[in-house]
């Protein structure tokens, strides 16, 4: 039976994977195994962001609080994502919740451990910022969609709008 070590299970998330190795070892230096129970907030709107985390198997929603509605779900996530950047921008606050759907074991990156290993190395910091704007823009186009269907519009081709 193979034991599964916080490097192994670091580096096949798919957000780590293609790193290369001494990025990984430095990562792993600010890294913890974590686990929330279904309806446990993993974290709450403004809140410190310290910390961001890499899904390893269950879903979380990521909520907003509307004063008329209460919670609205905007995205749910899942096995082999990435939940929380607000540790990279000052003031370092949570603009979402996210809660856990069902039970959910993640990897706890430390922010601040690895804000001051991306600038101690710039090229891992551009390594973890490549892979997080990835994740921002398929989250942008995600809700682009939602929008368009909450209004039930389609989409158009840009050529088509330049007509």
């Amino acid at each position: 039976m193979e034991i599964e070590t916080l490097r192994t299970l670091l580096a096949e998330h798919p957000f780590a994977q293609g790193l290369d190795n001494r990025y990984v070892d430095l990562l792993v230096g600010c890294a913890t195994n974590v686990r929330f129970q279904a309806g446990e907030y993993i974290f709450r709107e403004g809140g410190n962001a310290d910390q961001f985390y890499l899904l390893r198997h269950g879903r979380a929603a990521l909520e907003i609080y509307a004063a008329q509605h209460g919670s609205i779900t905007v995205m749910t996530v899942g096995q082999g994502e990435m939940v929380g950047w607000s540790w990279l921008f000052p003031p370092y606050r949570w603009v979402f919740d996210a809660r856990a759907l069902e039970l959910t074991r993640a990897i706890a990156l430390d922010g601040k451990c690895l804000r001051q290993k991306c600038e101690q190395d710039h090229e891992l910091g551009y390594e973890l910022m490549k892979r997080i704007v990835q994740v921002l823009e398929q989250r942008l186009q995600a809700t682009r969609l939602q929008l368009l269907n909450l209004y039930d519009l389609q989409p158009q081709p840009a050529e088509a709008r330049s007509r």
